[in-house]
């Protein structure tokens, strides 16, 4: 795994984190805020998704073929 993706990964998580635990103190119904969580968790992971199969695109483009 390269420095920039570990970074990357590093970075997902620590907002990820934040969102969490502002969301966790947020004045909210719990019933919304559940909503709330389960649609930025989908969004993130068709995000996350996407970035990987991109990433995992690009790196089989790079490699040599017939080894």
């Amino acid at each position: 795994m390269s420095n920039t993706s570990k970074l990357i990964l590093g970075l997902l998580g620590a907002v990820a984190a934040g969102v969490a635990i502002g969301l966790s103190v947020a004045p909210e119904k719990g019933s919304d805020m559940r909503k709330k969580v389960r649609k930025t968790t989908g969004e993130w992971v068709d995000t996350l998704t996407n970035l990987f199969a991109k990433a995992k695109e690009e790196t089989q483009d790079t490699m040599p073929t017939g080894a």
